[in-house]
């Protein structure tokens, strides 16, 4: 009996065991290579935890702002700005003077403005005389508050070297950069950032005066 046909079955089948696990080694690599490439249209830089934070409340000050309630971050985020500074003790006197100027309004229905809040401190370095009689003169505490709005919503980044005109038709200057940002050279942002519902607050540790 010839062994031929026999020799060439048991050849080829060897061949086939040999090929098959090389083919099935070369699928997982391709399907492998195919699970390890990030999604279309998907920024692992966007989503990271550092981009979030770009967004975020800045400064000392902005650690005694409570954790909940409607005087925290998220809480403020929902009410206009005049509303959401009276939730905020540190802005007592600020909303004391815009309630005196009738301003409430006119800051609540505001859309996508930049306001400048000083805080108690901050009128506390005024002297109580020279505060008491611009507290009293309605047009006078109208343009000193309406000096530090501005008529669009102002990103960090433009504050590193930016001029802009106030609702009181006066010009502010900024500079700085990171988290540390001064307005006008003479009063510092303590807690920058915060937004409300129609508003980006920067709150300052000095009154600005207009010329």
């Amino acid at each position: 009996m010839n062994s031929t046909p026999r020799r060439r079955r048991a050849a080829l089948a060897i061949a086939a065991a040999a090929v098959l696990p090389l083919s099935l080694t070369a699928c997982a690599d391709s399907g492998g290579d195919k699970a390890a490439e990030p999604a279309a249209g998907v920024s692992a830089a966007a989503s990271s935890p550092a981009a979030q934070a770009m967004d975020e409340p800045f400064g000392p000050a902005c650690a005694s702002v409570p954790e909940d309630g409607a005087g925290s971050f998220k809480g403020m985020a929902q009410d206009p700005v005049a509303t959401a500074a009276s939730n905020n003790p540190a802005l007592s006197t600020l909303v004391s003077a815009v309630q005196k100027a009738g301003l409430v309004d006119t800051l609540n229905n505001a859309q996508d403005i930049t306001v400048f809040a000083p805080t108690n401190d901050a009128f506390a370095k005024i002297p109580k005389a020279d505060l008491d009689a611009v507290l009293a003169d309605k047009a006078t505490l109208t343009k000193i508050l309406t000096y530090h709005v501005v008529g669009q919503k102002l990103t960090p980044e433009q504050l590193e070297n930016g001029s802009f005109e106030t609702l009181q038709k006066g010009t502010v200057t900024t500079t700085g950069s990171g988290e540390s940002y001064t307005v006008n050279d003479s009063s510092t942002v303590v807690c920058g950032n915060v937004k409300t519902a129609n508003a980006t607050v920067y709150i300052v540790d000095t009154v600005l005066m207009p010329k």
